[in-house]
């Protein structure tokens, strides 16, 4: 039976809309099906990197933006949006506040557990910061292997096999990245020290993980490139790193699309209504003296 999972916050990050890779559509599924009081963006939720070379803009991109703008409307959900490296194009605006749209670099999150820093994690990685050019050689070279990963799934989804992830194969195989990403949750822990909170909620490196890092609950949202994950905060407060895969089953719903196709731009009959309420005008009661009479066809 379908249902909307309720959650008290949304944490979700590197969603690069204007890659042709991103799963635009099946992040906009997961948070029009879920409900929350707050929705983070932690960073890179729009490539402009990507956007400025030869990105492509979908329709399943225009309908996460739209997505968001109904929770905030509709639901009144507090959405906050932390700058990242790839949409840096907003440290201009920073810090920005419209109605309850917060747009800023960093994010105290209370809970009964202490305080969460909830930041995009850039700062810590020394390519992004001191070589920018460097990161976006970094970026196409990525794009590129997605691409090649993108031709080669589709061939193994024809034989019957499962999905193959190059990115995932590089980083376990190659030490110097295993290497950093043992750094960066090092120096996530040292920042959240520096704020004096007891956990970190960060993204950027598009690895999700839920773990101790000494002494600091280390938390990352991972992306919707690849693993299609988020930090979600329970009703009873706790955390959880949730796939896709998993929140499909537990709202019992069919997954959007196809899971290795990111360029799915039907929406499905829950969409379709929703579109249709938007845009038709609201039937006003006719009067009738005193009384007035709806007739529903």
């Amino acid at each position: 039976m379908k249902r909307k999972l309720r959650f008290k916050t949304i944490f979700i990050s590197d969603v690069h809309l204007g890659v042709p890779e991103c799963k635009a559509s099946q992040a906009s599924h997961f948070i029009r099906n879920s409900s929350c009081e707050k929705l983070v963006l932690n960073g890179d939720i729009i490539d402009a990197w990507a956007l400025k070379r030869d990105g492509k803009w979908t329709k399943d991109h225009t309908h996460f933006v739209r997505t968001v703008l109904r929770k905030m409307e509709k639901e009144g959900t507090e959405v906050i949006y932390l700058r990242g490296n790839h949409d840096d194009v907003l440290e201009r605006f920073l810090p920005l506040s419209l109605d309850n749209l917060k747009i800023t670099d960093e994010h105290i999150h209370q809970s009964p557990h202490g305080n969460y820093l909830v930041v995009h994690g850039d700062g810590f990685d020394h390519v992004t910061t001191n070589h920018k050019w460097m990161a976006e050689l970094g970026a196409i070279g990525y794009n590129s292997l997605l691409k090649l990963n993108r031709i080669y799934n589709a061939y193994r989804s024809w034989r019957g096999k499962a999905p193959f992830s190059f990115a995932k194969w590089v980083k376990a195989k190659v030490k110097g990245a295993v290497s950093f990403v043992g750094k960066y949750e090092e120096q996530l822990q040292n920042l959240a020290h520096s704020k004096k909170c007891d956990g970190i909620i960060c993204g950027h490196i598009h690895t999700p993980a839920d773990k101790q890092v000494g002494d600091v609950h280390y938390l990352n949202s991972g992306d919707w490139v690849e693993s299609m994950t988020a930090v979600v905060e329970h009703l009873d407060r706790s955390f959880e790193v949730i796939n896709y895969e998993e929140w499909c089953r537990r709202a019992g719903r069919q997954p959007k699309g196809l899971l290795l196709d990111a360029e799915s731009t039907d929406l499905d009959a829950e969409d379709a209504l929703e579109d249709l309420e938007e845009t038709e005008p609201k039937r006003q009661p006719e009067s009738t003296g005193s009384s007035a009479t709806v007739t529903v066809p």
